[in-house]
């Protein structure tokens, strides 16, 4: 990163200054200059001359001025001449590559802190030392959201995601797989989930419209404290997975909005089983076919409304009346009555999770 770094600002510095500039490693190697077949030179008396701590010297017509770590220096700027000029060239140089580095290093560190922080790879006595050290704000509210690709057209979607939220003081981008991309963003005073919500469907309608890629986008609840940032990540991923099971359809899915659907992802599996054979008679929900299955899903929409749901459906309302009974017969629960709706609902659901035994965090 610091060669790319530096090279930046001493090409950029090459025609103002007039002079060959770069700057050497520990090991008094040149890993950037203006005169770019000077990269990768060695000088061993440089090396020495850096061992030695001088601050500022001079070597074979080049003026050195060492900068970065203490009480070790990293590097050295190296400016041509043996002049005053060159002398003081060297040191704007090197307080300036200083700070940019600094600058940089403290922004990577940051996002490397947060990742380690959502992964619980930091002890949590460190976080809030490792907090103070990169000054970190602590008391400000943040929401993690988790972008997941679902079908690419070669984009790089962490590319698109950190220019849309270019603020890194404040936003903080990272991948943590092939597919699973965190944005920890910073929420204001007065932002409501909903606000999130529409952020969350810019996101995935930027990528869909623009870049053709197919995502989805889990929503942890907003938290206050460092700390509580891995639980509002493992909140996004439940959101997505229990999505996945419960409302495929859906490609922003809110933790707070999960409702049942997150009771029942908490369930035992062998307690869901036993809910399933006390509610319904032996196989008799493997009887119910596409239709009518089709047929509550429409019934449950319309607030079970019988002359609605037929009227959606396009049938008579005796026929829709006459399903009904059907379902009756072989359940055993009217969908007419509200107790029994409710129950048959969470029901289907319950058997959707067993199904497709979603992955638990």
């Amino acid at each position: 990163m610091s060669n790319r770094l530096f090279q930046g600002v001493v090409h950029q510095m090459r025609d103002a200054l007039d002079r060959v500039i770069g700057v050497v490693d520990e090991n008094a190697i040149v890993i950037s200059c203006s005169e770019l077949g000077k990269i990768g030179e060695v000088n061993e008396f440089v090396l020495m001359d850096m061992a030695e701590g001088n601050d500022i010297f001079v070597r074979d017509g080049y003026t050195y001025k060492l900068f970065g770590s203490r009480p070790k220096p990293d590097y050295a700027v190296f400016v041509e001449g043996i002049d005053d000029i060159a002398a003081k060239f060297a040191a704007v140089l090197a307080v300036s590559l200083s700070s940019i580095k600094q600058y940089y290093d403290e922004k990577y560190d940051r996002n490397n802190f947060i990742k380690n922080v959502i992964l619980d790879n930091i002890l949590p006595g460190d976080v809030y030392v490792k907090a103070r050290e990169l000054h970190f704000n602590t008391d400000v509210s943040r929401a993690v959201l988790l972008v997941r690709v679902l079908s690419s057209n070669d984009a790089s979607v962490f590319d698109v995601i950190q220019n849309l939220f270019p603020d890194r003081q404040k936003d903080f981008v990272f991948n943590i797989s092939e597919t699973d991309i965190v944005l920890v963003k910073e929420i204001k005073a007065g932002i409501e989930s909903k606000d999130i919500e529409k952020l969350a469907r810019s996101i995935v309608d930027t990528l869909s419209s623009e870049f053709y890629t197919h995502a989805v986008v889990g929503i942890g609840t907003v938290v206050t404290g460092v700390k509580e940032l891995a639980k509002s990540f493992r909140e996004a991923q439940v959101a997505l997975e229990v999505g996945k099971v419960m409302d495929t359809e859906k490609a922003i899915i809110s933790y707070d909005n999960l409702g049942i659907a997150r009771l029942i992802y908490q369930l035992p599996t062998t307690l869901c089983e036993s809910f399933l054979k006390e509610v319904f008679k032996k196989g008799s929900i493997e009887s119910l076919d596409q239709e009518t299955l089709f047929t509550i899903q429409k019934f449950f929409e319309n607030n079970l409304n019988v002359s609605e749901t037929s009227r959606k459906l396009f049938v008579h309302r005796n026929t829709l009346v006459y399903r009904l009974e059907k379902i009756k017969k072989l359940t055993g629960l009217d969908l007419s009555e509200f107790d029994h709706a409710i129950v048959f609902k969470v029901a289907l659901m319950v058997k959707k999770y067993l199904t497709t035994n979603p992955v638990k965090y």
